[in-house]
């Protein structure tokens, strides 16, 4: 008999993220809907939003980056084991866009067929961190040696541009964001402490309903159109505040840490109140808790993924750093995962 698998560390060795060129800017929807600049800046944080050209989506989007964590990272597609997408934005409910986005890598001479697993995980705002902490264990345990795991939304395709749908048009952006993680014999590297949860009774909060019969009872039907997302942003916003600052507090607990002894919050850009809510509490300098959700909006699953993949470009971000993921959306879920990069 074989005997037991000896733990790996695992690293991060790379991150990429993809921005749609064209830019939405508050400026331009004014001209669409009853709402102005200083109105949504003081609600969200946001000034501009990128959003998909037609001929953008989720698997586009979702390839370009995985190219460049390949190109990055130096791991060959044959040497792949898994892609992890977290979006709720898939065409199709068979195949899964993570194997299209495997059939277009094999199609580009430059990259070639890969036999790795590949599948989509519906968790919105939560799924990429859930999804770090799944390809985590996956390769601690070392069945896994490379995995990708992707964060793509192309949420401006649910929402509606117009005075009635201002509660969602206002806060979204489309883009993607990945990690390319791998193991290493250095067992100090990788996750230190992680939560994945969620609350099932709320999920009326915000979703995004195809046929009549998603609708819960006593919503009413008329408010907007099949296919765009309702939020309940007053109940949504009360759940964020208490939720997001008690999971960063359960996360340094497990860890036994202190918010000081982590360099680095890359947090879900969901609306700069929540952010500034949590720093209060724990006393986080602002340089340690980036924002980006001004220039790109709320991009649910790819948020976190594109603000890490910007910090790590720019050197905010380095080996040794502690760094913790955080994370909540629809579902309601919440996420965190403390890395020791």
């Amino acid at each position: 008999m074989p005997g037991p698998t000896t733990p790996m560390g695992v690293r991060i060795a790379a991150t990429a993220h993809y921005l749609p060129e064209r830019i939405l800017s508050n400026a331009d929807l004014e001209k669409v809907m009853d709402t102005s600049d200083d109105w949504i800046v003081q609600r969200t944080g946001v000034r501009e939003r990128h959003v998909c050209a037609d001929a953008e989506s989720v698997r586009e989007m979702s390839t370009n980056v995985l190219k460049d964590l390949f190109r990055q990272s130096g791991v060959k597609p044959a040497e792949l084991d898994l892609l992890i997408l977290a979006t709720v934005g898939s065409w199709m409910s068979c195949p899964s866009t993570a194997c299209q986005i495997l059939g277009d890598l094999a199609a580009d001479p430059e990259f070639g067929p890969t036999n790795a697993g590949a599948f989509d995980m519906t968790v919105a705002c939560s799924g990429f961190v859930y999804g770090m902490n799944i390809a985590h264990d996956l390769i601690r345990g070392g069945a896994y040696k490379n995995i990708a795991v992707i964060g793509t939304e192309h949420l401006t395709q649910y929402v509606e541009y117009s005075t009635r749908g201002r509660g969602t048009a206002i806060l979204f952006g489309d883009g993607a964001g990945g990690a390319m993680l791998s193991p290493t014999g250095d067992t100090s590297k990788g996750l230190l402490a992680q939560s994945m949860r969620s609350d099932g009774a709320k999920w009326t909060d915000l979703y995004i309903p195809r046929h009549d019969r998603d609708f819960p009872e006593g919503d009413d039907h008329s408010i907007l159109p099949l296919g765009i997302m309702r939020m309940n942003g007053r109940s949504v916003f009360r759940f964020a505040v208490g939720t997001f600052s008690d999971l960063i507090g359960e996360t340094l607990e497990k860890a036994g840490l202190t918010a000081d002894d982590v360099d680095q919050f890359v947090c879900h850009q969901s609306n700069v109140r929540i952010l500034e809510a949590a720093r209060e509490r724990f006393g986080i300098p602002p340089e340690k808790m980036a924002v980006n959700i001004d220039r790109v909006g709320n991009t649910s699953a790819a948020s976190v993924p594109i603000l890490l993949g910007e910090l790590w470009r720019d050197g905010t971000i380095k080996e040794g750093d502690r760094v913790m993921l955080v994370a909540f959306g629809a579902g309601l879920t919440w996420s965190s995962s403390l890395w020791q990069l």
